[in-house]
């Protein structure tokens, strides 16, 4: 038996600015979510060159707007353009997080994608060492 899935409505107020940013961002994430893990690794490593790292409070921020524009980014199964999003729309301010793919390490198996700063993953209602990260991209990691 399946159970229809409810995106609750985001709270979260942007300033117009902002909500056009989020947009924009969100909007370049799903087209990049379509490409190939090597290919979004490539250009994302591209966009953070020259990056300062992101503090978690402005990833934290970068991901809340992000999901009040995105309907598909607040979803269970929106992590990838999620945490694309939130690295496009830091970029846009000057920083970058890391953006990480990677597995639960406790069963049963499933990929994630997310995002940290300063060392913790952010917004994730996940406890510490529940990810394991395959490969990670950063300010200042070399392009493929």
């Amino acid at each position: 038996m399946t159970a229809p899935m409810v995106v609750e409505p985001s709270t979260v107020l942007l300033r117009p600015g902002r909500r056009l940013g989020a947009m924009v961002a969100v909007g370049a994430a799903r087209l990049l979510a379509t490409q190939p893990p090597a290919r979004i690794r490539r250009v994302l490593a591209r966009l953070g060159s020259g990056a300062r790292p992101a503090k978690y409070t402005s990833a934290l921020a970068a991901r809340r707007a992000v999901m009040a524009v995105s309907p598909t980014c607040r979803g269970e199964r929106g992590c990838v353009p999620r945490s694309i999003a939130t690295t496009l729309l830091c970029r846009m301010t000057g920083s970058m997080p890391t953006w990480c793919v990677g597995v639960r390490t406790v069963a049963p198996f499933a990929a994630h994608a997310w995002v940290e700063a300063d060392g913790v993953i952010v917004g994730e209602p996940m406890p510490p060492g529940y990810l394991r990260a395959l490969f990670a991209v950063g300010p200042g990691t070399a392009p493929w």
